[in-house]
């Protein structure tokens, strides 16, 4: 019988964890935040655009359904915004998300030929917790809610907090029914 023997110096050399990139925080939320995007609008059968220069409106969704009484296609753009600050499962039945004015005023106009929606994610603060990936699935965390802010008023001097439905949770089934009221002449 062989026995193995240990390394000269004691234990086994132990595999160096991989160190991830310098890109910053905010800007490796942001491509997270496109990613779910991504992938929401692939399982809804959607298509998108990303305006450039952004102008303040991050990706436009269109939408391709005969059930459609508008158009054979219809669109709607999409601000993205992500936030470690806010817990997962938010309490209650909304949160709050402060936007500046200027940004708010741009997704409030209302009549508007496009609709907008702001989608909000919600992440761990640490990127180490935003994904898992196994045989069968991807785990992305924490979550995404929208929400339509036509009409919604100014209040503070320079931003405002608008309040955010914990029951409207972005994903495809979402996506598909906001399309379908866009489709039938309705707002998101």
């Amino acid at each position: 019988m062989t026995l193995a023997q240990p390394e000269p110096g004691g234990f086994l050399p132990e595999e160096p964890v991989p160190l991830r990139g310098q890109l910053a925080t905010t800007a490796s939320m942001e491509t997270l935040q496109v990613g779910y995007l991504h992938a929401v609008a692939a399982a809804a059968g959607c298509s998108l655009a990303q305006p450039f220069p952004d102008n303040g409106i991050d990706w436009h969704v269109s939408h391709g359904s005969s059930g459609h009484t508008i158009d054979d296609e219809v669109t709607i753009k999409v601000q993205l915004k992500c936030t470690y600050q806010v817990p997962p499962r938010p309490p209650g039945p909304s949160f709050g998300f402060t936007l500046d004015n200027d940004h708010l005023v741009k997704l409030a106009r209302t009549p508007v030929a496009v609709h907008k929606i702001l989608v909000v994610m919600l992440v761990p603060r640490t990127p180490e917790d935003w994904l898992r990936a196994s045989h069968d699935r991807l785990e992305l965390r924490h979550c995404c809610y929208w929400i339509n802010l036509a009409g919604q008023q100014a209040t503070g001097r320079r931003k405002t907090t608008v309040r955010i439905p914990t029951t409207r949770i972005f994903d495809d089934r979402a996506l598909v029914e906001i399309m379908t009221r866009v489709g039938a002449g309705g707002r998101p």
